[in-house]
């Protein structure tokens, strides 16, 4: 027998000839065949979304970056579904294209023309519908790449912010972000709702506010962003939303950072 590694269990090759294993291969050379990307080109980057008494506050810039470069500067990056309910998504955006514009689109669709819907399409309903194909695609070892911020109201008209992510991770809290707001948001944020009842005491302006400074840090620290935004707030009689841009910027914080520049010490 060969005992190397790579040929544990086959017979020898000088006694029976080289191992042929042209009956393994189900495609012929030259026959063409389906592959899915596993490797992201056009992507977007964080989504923050953070719990106040009545509502939740999200939001997302609008780039979409191929590799390094500030490609598509005008991508919504947030989606109304039903009423009372807004998705956002970073991480790949043809894959949230089909998300968006094909999986939210059509559960619109039959929620509303069946007769077995009694109830409208809230929240929970489509954080577990989302979360659910995700981790699907994740168990074919064809995610979905991305990472889904959903907002909006529970049956009880209480304020619902989850997250899952292309392994199907799921998880809720007061404050959520994507991405890089992830590492660099989401600690602002806390520090307004640490958690859950501190949340009840936060207005819709305190939470508007705290939202839009940490766009203006990520839009700093974040190459991958940019100085616009869409943000959205859902609230108990629908959804409204807006498009933003940073305001009071300034770089003069940066004169102070070792290796700005041409200053080294």
């Amino acid at each position: 027998m060969n005992h190397f590694p790579e040929g544990w269990g086959r017979p020898r090759d000088d006694v029976y000839g080289a191992y042929d294993g042209s009956h393994l291969k189900t495609v012929q050379p030259g026959a063409g065949f389906n592959q899915h990307t596993q490797s992201p080109i056009v992507t977007g980057t964080s989504v923050i979304a953070v719990k106040y008494k009545d509502g939740v506050v999200i939001a997302a810039d609008t780039l979409a970056s191929y590799g390094s470069l500030a490609r598509f500067r005008d991508v919504e990056r947030l989606k109304v579904v039903g009423e009372k309910t807004v998705v956002g998504a970073g991480g790949d955006m043809s894959d949230m294209q089909y998300i968006f514009d094909d999986v939210l689109e059509r559960l619109m669709i039959k929620e509303s023309y069946s007769p077995e819907s009694h109830s409208p399409l809230l929240a929970p309903h489509v954080y577990t519908y989302l979360s659910r194909l995700l981790y699907a695609r994740r168990s074919r070892l064809n995610p979905l790449w991305n990472a889904l911020l959903v907002a909006g109201h529970d049956e009880h008209d209480k304020p619902f912010l989850a997250s899952v992510d292309l392994l199907g991770t799921t998880f809720d809290g007061p404050a959520l972000a994507t991405g890089f707001g992830a590492h660099l948001a989401l600690p602002l944020l806390r520090k307004l709702v640490p958690n859950e009842e501190a949340s009840q005491n936060v207005t819709k302006e305190q939470a508007t506010e705290a939202v839009k400074a940490a766009m203006k840090v990520l839009f700093y620290r974040d190459a991958r962003s940019i100085d616009e935004y869409s943000i959205a707030w859902v609230t108990p009689q629908g959804v409204e939303q807006s498009r933003e841009k940073l305001e009071n910027q300034s770089w003069k914080f940066a004169e102070r950072i070792r290796g700005y520049g041409t200053q080294t010490n």
